[in-house]
């Protein structure tokens, strides 16, 4: 069930429990089984494709005490929030297996003939289908919840898809472990053999996006990373989607009235937000608007432990973060509040609190606006709310947008212009924190995402599906979903009329 290809020596052992008998199998032999897979796949229900999903939940959950200890010796995030995220992977899982038998996901809609209308109406009817085999990246800071059994291949097992993760080399022994238990509770439930494999070694990421079984590529990482592997899924002979979280900003906007009213209390929020496991979070509040004469970067500077130093993920983020922050220390219109960069420091980040102007913003927003992944935030000043949204609306695309105002205050120009740039707007408290739900959105306008689908909740399945439409099918030539009986009792449109069950 689970194929591990070893090329880098850093990676660890091939599994064994790969499907060839204990040996590491070849990139075209595990795309070949997720092919294969996919043809008992394509044709599962709703119910089969629930137990696997959950199959994999009780796995994981039964494997806690083991995997906790892993995933902090490779990651430092600590057993608290591990734990957390053990839950959180678990019930995503849940959640899609009940989605999925409810049915509304697959957009079933059926038009019956018109011979009345411009032109005449054959009969229609439509759903969304699996794309195939997808390639899944593991990210580096969520090792359970956006790694090998994270919400990415979670959203693709359960529209059908096949699923081919790259382990992330930030946690090998962790990506190898949790692919093992995954294939174990798969094979038990009964799922295809080839359904879900795991890979590691940059080499084969790369092959395995332009690898021509693949339909389909979810990513969360690195601008830059990701970049590579948008433009090798555009470029190949036929083109795939490419699905990625990338990089945020994620500004927060702080009224005059807000400041005046609880500027202690929100510099205590901010300071909470910005500095949670080791600001290494994709939605890390990096540029927060406040008020001239607020004096609230100093305030969030005074409620950080400005000496500690933690570690973080790994040593290339801890040096790509001090990079980043040195760059914008070093400008004449940045001002450093509070903590420091220790220089000499080796995988490990402080927490660091910047200040700067809205003009300077303005002047030039592309590299004031580079995110620092890690503990660090801007605080820019501005004279006017006006100046801060023109100040906003220069953020190229982000996650989250978050607007801190008093009852009573028009929001009205502040949600058109957070709306325009963000995926998520937050009206008080803080962006790290992203619940699983059918409402969710956790994407946004480039570079936040490369595509106007969430990474997180019910909807991302939508990612990995595609719209089939039947024209005069006899009835038992179509899925069970579009029948006039509709004998799964799923919601439907029909003759433009909405139907649930």
């Amino acid at each position: 069930m689970t194929s591990t290809i070893d090329t880098a020596s850093t990676s660890g052992p091939a599994s064994p429990s790969a499907a060839s008998a204990g040996a590491a199998a070849s990139l075209d032999e595990v795309i070949a089984a997720a092919r294969a897979a996919f043809a008992v796949s394509v044709a599962s229900s709703a119910e089969q494709r629930a137990t696997w999903l959950t199959a994999i939940a009780d796995a994981l959950d039964a494997a806690r005490d083991e995997l906790v200890p892993i995933a902090d010796a490779e990651t430092h995030l600590g057993p608290a929030r591990l734990n957390g995220e053990v839950a959180r992977t678990t019930a995503q899982l849940r959640l899609f297996a009940t989605a999925i038998v409810e049915g509304s996901y697959l957009e079933a809609t059926v038009d019956h003939p018109d011979a009345t209308t411009t032109p005449p109406r054959p009969d229609l009817r439509r759903i969304l289908r699996p794309l195939g085999p997808v390639a899944v990246f593991g990210a580096s800071n969520f090792p359970f919840a956006f790694s090998v059994a994270g919400g990415d291949t979670a959203s693709a097992l359960a529209t059908g898809c096949p699923v081919i993760v790259k382990g992330h080399s930030a946690h090998p022994r962790l990506s190898l472990r949790t692919a093992e238990i995954v294939a174990e509770a798969l094979r038990d439930a009964g799922a295809p053999e080839g359904l879900f494999a795991h890979i590691v070694g940059r080499e084969n990421g790369t092959a395995l996006v332009q690898h021509p079984g693949i339909r389909a590529v979810g990513f969360t990482g690195s601008l830059h990373g990701g970049r590579v592997l948008f433009d090798l899924a555009s470029s190949r002979p036929d083109p795939i989607p490419f699905y990625g979280e990338l990089s945020a900003v994620n500004p927060v906007l702080v009224t005059p009235d807000a400041a005046a009213a609880r500027a202690d209390e929100l510099a205590a929020g901010l300071a909470g937000s910005f500095t949670l496991g080791a600001g290494q979070f994709c939605t890390n509040p990096g540029v927060v608007f406040a008020p001239v004469g607020s004096g609230f970067a100093e305030r969030v500077a005074a409620v950080i432990d400005a000496d500690a130093a933690v570690p973080m993920l790994t040593d290339g983020i801890a040096a790509a973060w001090a990079a980043g922050v040195d760059e914008l220390v070093e400008r004449d219109d940045v001002r450093v509040a509070g903590g420091r960069v220790d220089a000499d420091a080796v995988g490990t980040g402080s927490a660091v609190v910047l200040t700067t102007t809205a003009e300077a913003v303005l002047a030039d927003p592309s590299s004031l606006y580079a995110e620092c992944f890690g503990r660090t935030t801007l605080v820019v000043e501005f004279e006017s709310v006006d100046q801060a949204l023109e100040a906003l609306a220069a953020v190229a695309g982000t996650l989250t947008a978050t607007v801190h105002a008093e009852p009573g205050e028009d929001l009205t120009a502040v949600v058109a212009v957070l709306s325009e740039i963000a995926g998520r707007v937050l009206f008080g408290g803080w962006p790290t924190g992203v619940a699983v739900s059918w409402a969710q959105q956790h994407g946004g306008p480039w570079p936040s995402s490369s595509s106007i689908h969430t990474s997180v909740g019910v909807t991302a399945m939508r990612r990995f599906l595609r719209p089939v439409a039947y024209q005069d099918a006899p009835e038992s030539a179509l899925p069970l979903e579009l029948r006039d009986a509709n004998p799964l009792g799923i919601p439907r449109r029909v003759d433009g009329v909405l139907q649930v069950g």
